[in-house]
């Protein structure tokens, strides 16, 4: 069972909503989106706890995206003691500027460094055209105003989630396609030369050139990550990754050596206008006790082509040596993220 006080978070139709981990499930609206409340904000993408203060939270924020809104990285601050009595006050909003794209810029992966810098990816061109993705590494204090940030690549291929681990940022690309990682020894330090900021890009921001990507994870007939999204680690190492197209989430070792399958669509269904049984999982998320949570967006394909299905999106979680997912809430619009709050973690 899922370890004691855990609340799964999972950004879905622009609210931020928050689960109890054990059945029946109690759910709340940490967060409503600004078009059902003027004062609200819209949520999306990686759901990141801060592992040094677990009521610090990144997520996604693209509130008025298209207006006078820009898409970005909210900053918040969790208050409250259970489901039903959460809020969550933002702080900071970290906006860079984007590659020229066919699609609006989209935020999506975010993660903490042990030392308080906080990485990010945004996805670029999501289903065609050159990989322009970028993974950034933002530099405190943070605030509403011009944080200070260097990109580190500005070359992925629809960049995803982002799992830190101890020696490297693990970033997932879905067109790469795979799992690449990051060297955090050598991660710039601050936005400028003495820093290993030692560039600009195309928009004239800060870049550091010193920093290689090194395929981690790489895809095969026999792991079934064809289109890696998701990112999460148990507290055994092992690495879960996600790939929603064809609803399978890998399991890998602390080296990226492939484990096995623990979830995929039911032996003869084909993706149609129904998801598969199991769900196409994106987000992911694990507690202490090794219980796998995920956000299944339904992909189907119908007359409109392949995309999510609205309205038929769930929220699941995978015990520990159980072979079947469970369902946590249904009928949804869009889950994409999770995120695992657990103040009583070691």
């Amino acid at each position: 069972n899922p370890a004691s006080g855990v609340v799964v978070f999972s950004g879905q139709g622009n609210d931020l909503v928050a689960y109890e981990a054990e059945p029946p499930f109690a759910s709340q609206t940490v967060i409503t989106n600004a078009t059902d409340d003027p004062g609200g904000r819209d949520i999306n993408g990686q759901i990141c706890f801060d592992p040094d203060d677990p009521r610090r939270f990144v997520a996604g924020e693209d509130t008025d995206q298209g207006g006078a809104g820009a898409p970005g990285w909210g900053i918040f601050e969790l208050s409250g003691d259970q489901v039903g009595d959460f809020a969550a006050t933002q702080v900071a909003k970290l906006v860079p500027t984007y590659q020229s794209a066919t699609d609006n810029a989209e935020n999506f992966g975010c993660g903490f460094l042990p030392d308080g810098r906080i990485v990010t990816t945004d996805i670029g061109n999501q289903a065609a055209g050159e990989g322009n993705g970028q993974l950034i590494v933002w530099f405190p204090p943070f605030g509403f105003g011009d944080n200070s940030y260097c990109k580190v690549d500005v070359g992925l291929a629809t960049g995803q989630a982002i799992l830190v681990t101890e020696q490297v940022v693990l970033v997932a690309q879905a067109r790469a396609p795979g799992v690449f990682s990051y060297d955090i020894d050598a991660m710039p330090a601050s936005a400028d030369a003495a820093g290993g900021c030692d560039t600009v890009d195309d928009t004239g921001a800060p870049l550091s050139t010193a920093v290689t990507p090194e395929p981690f994870i790489v895809p095969t007939d026999t792991n079934g990550i064809v289109a890696p999204s998701g990112l999460a680690a148990g507290p055994d190492g092992t690495i879960f990754v996600s790939s929603v197209i064809n609803g399978v989430i890998g399991a890998f070792g602390p080296d990226g050596t492939h484990v096995g399958v623990v979830v995929r669509p039911p032996d003869g269904e084909t993706l149609g206008a129904e998801p598969f049984t199991s769900g196409t999982p994106l987000g992911l998320g694990v507690d202490s006790a090794g219980t796998l949570y995920y956000a299944d967006i339904a992909v189907v394909v119908d007359e409109n082509g392949v995309g999510p299905g609205s309205g038929l999106g769930t929220v699941r979680r995978l015990l520990p040596g159980s072979g079947e997912p469970e369902i946590i809430d249904d009928g949804l619009r869009f889950p994409d993220g999770i995120g695992v709050y657990e103040p009583s973690a070691p």
